[in-house]
């Protein structure tokens, strides 16, 4: 599409030339929504028409929407796994995309307990570098003078492993981390940071997140916006600061590198950057000596003006937490993507967490909207669904994302529920409003309710020597410490008082809970550190039923009332816990490797 960057944006003032070109080509892409999706699906129809799974609908070589919408189905993950097992499997033909499949994306939502593989191809990465070029020409609308500092950013690569077949299944991040777009990304000075790629890229997450933390007290005063992936990510940092810094400032003051710090790529690159600095060193050591940690983000990095997180959905229970360590900052959530596909901005960055909407960018994929009312009907494969197109939505409404992508996806459910909250010009603005049928979630881990049930059997398989049960259960994602665990309430039946279950036994429970969860929980728990050990509260005899009570009493239907798996109303959690009689956390860590199990 041809740019006209004369053209003054309505978005606001452009910080530069480079920006113009980016905030006109948004304002051109969402002034015609519904011809660039056409187009979208056109192109990715025409390039896939001689796939097996086109040919297998009948679809002829035909690429209108009418055709498409009703011939091909809408399918989750589980429709399309023998497919993707053959290509995970080596099959080089055409199965679902004409382009070959250069990787597969590993998902955080699971299917059997395993990470979901989703097949991309090469073009896929400048899509995506697309996306990432339009963030700074939005933020430099509202945040002036980013050109003249370092954005600190916590940025790991996660374990990689091969398929069967030889192909990489990696996280979206680590593949854009890995990749030349990023490793020889050309120089801007909107976009500098205080990580080398050294450090990013070391797989080991003690010395990256060592060499990253140290590099960002090096260069303190030219930090101007902190930020990780996801407001886990950078508690996470916070926490290994407070853990850390009296080695860090050690470092500091003698200008040599903790010898943990094994990884020669990263020794080498340190060894231009740390200098002896003994006063710097004296003031970490002074503000970390603080009992308060209050606003420890903007005391060590005072030029600090946002940071740069996502806070919304299953992260925003993190926000409290974030205020307490940055003094208030604003937080921005800048763009909303998936394994699947990067599917668009928020051109209103520094909003308030709650008022964060995303203008989804129509030439990243073709995308449908299943109205949520009926999303949970079943699902009949002679008579697809009747889904809105992207410039059909209407304002306040619930839609469920479905999606077709170049790299072979076809009206696939995403499993993200979003709400219509206005338009950009023509294109929809989104309030992401939940995962479908997630419960629990620390950081990328997502657990839903048959997964929890599953976990839940398997443990209290261990109490049936002892002539126990577990009457009812439920559950939250404990969040006020950090790592953030999660917290299974037990109503038990111990019908031998005399023979009932010791401490050690119901820690096992806990690590048999665990071992039974999924694999994204497990790398959490084992290679990330990111979770902390599971924990069961066993409640007082009659505690659940009091549950009961306390919601009739507030309206609940006494036919209709189903024990919630999930809790997070404080009412409920200070009635739960204040009938809590003994507390047991998972002795070890969950078996977990980078290999999938076969």
């Amino acid at each position: 599409m041809a740019v006209d960057s004369t053209l003054p944006s309505p978005l606001g003032p452009p910080a530069c030339e480079k920006d113009a070109k980016a905030l006109q080509f948004i304002e051109e892409i969402t002034k015609n929504v519904d011809s660039v999706q056409e187009t979208v699906l056109g192109e990715i129809l025409s390039r896939n028409a001689e796939t097996e799974y086109l040919k297998r609908y009948k679809l002829n070589g035909a690429t209108d929407r009418k055709t498409f919408k009703s011939k091909i189905p809408v399918v989750t993950y589980e429709d399309l796994q023998p497919e993707i097992q053959r290509i995970a499997n080596g099959d080089k033909s055409p199965i679902l995309s004409a382009h070959p499949i250069s990787e597969f994306l590993t998902s955080s939502g699971t299917s059997a307990g395993e990470r979901k593989l989703m097949p991309t191809i090469h073009e896929e990465l400048d899509r995506r570098q697309l996306l990432y070029s339009l963030l700074m020409p939005v933020m430099n609308l509202y945040v002036p003078g980013l050109d003249k500092g370092k954005g600190l950013y916590f940025l790991f690569v996660k374990a990689e492993t091969k398929t069967p077949g030889g192909l990489l299944a990696r996280p979206v991040l680590t593949s854009y981390y890995k990749s030349e777009h990023f490793k020889t990304r050309p120089y801007d000075p909107f976009n500098v940071y205080t990580s080398p790629n050294e450090a990013i890229l070391c797989a080991d997450s003690f010395q990256s997140m060592y060499s990253q933390m140290l590099c960002g007290l090096i260069m303190r005063e030219e930090v101007l916006r902190v930020g990780a992936v996801f407001a886990s990510g950078l508690l996470r940092a916070i926490h290994f600061l407070q853990i850390n810094w009296k080695q860090l400032a050690h470092d500091i003051t003698t200008g040599t590198l903790n010898p943990k710090v094994t990884d020669a790529s990263i020794r080498e690159c340190m060894s231009k950057i740390l200098k002896p600095n003994q006063e710097l060193a004296e003031f970490i050591t002074k503000e970390c000596l603080e009992e308060n940690w209050e606003g420890i983000i903007t005391r060590i990095w005072p030029n600090t003006k946002y940071l740069d997180v996502i806070v919304t959905g299953a992260m925003a229970q993190y926000i409290p937490t974030l205020e307490y360590y940055s003094g208030g900052l604003p937080m921005a959530c800048t763009m909303y993507a998936s394994s699947e596909c990067y599917f668009g901005l928020n051109l209103k960055p520094m909003c308030k967490p709650s008022e964060v909407t995303y203008t989804i960018m129509p030439n990243m994929a073709y995308f449908e909207f299943w109205p949520h009312e009926s999303s949970t009907s079943v699902l009949s494969r002679d008579s697809p669904p009747r889904l809105v197109d992207l410039a059909d939505l209407e304002v306040g409404k619930e839609y469920e994302l479905i999606i077709t992508t170049y790299a072979g996806l076809c009206r696939y459910r995403v499993g993200d529920i979003l709400q219509v909250t206005g338009f950009h010009n023509a294109a929809p603005q989104f309030r992401f409003i939940r995962r479908k049928n997630v419960l629990l979630s620390i950081e990328s881990d997502k657990t839903d309710e048959a997964e929890l049930q599953k976990a839940m059997e398997n443990a209290s398989v261990l109490l049936k020597e002892f002539n126990t049960s577990v009457v009812e259960y439920t559950s939250y994602a404990d969040t006020k410490e950090i790592p953030g665990h999660y917290v299974i309430y037990w109503e038990l039946l111990i019908k031998d008082p005399a023979n009932a279950p010791t401490d050690a036994v119901l820690n096992q429970c806990c690590l048999q809970m665990e071992e039974s969860l999924n694999s994204v929980y497990r790398q959490s728990r084992v290679a990330d550190n990111s979770i902390g050990p599971l924990e069961i509260r066993v409640v007082k005899d009659g505690t659940f039923e009091e549950l009961m009570d306390y919601a009739i009493s507030r309206g609940a239907s006494i036919n209709q009332y189903k024990v919630p798996r999930c809790v997070s109303f404080t009412p409920i959690m200070e009635l739960l816990d204040s009938r809590v009689v003994s507390k047991h956390f998972s002795p070890a860590l969950p078996h977990w490797t980078p290999e999938r199990r076969r």
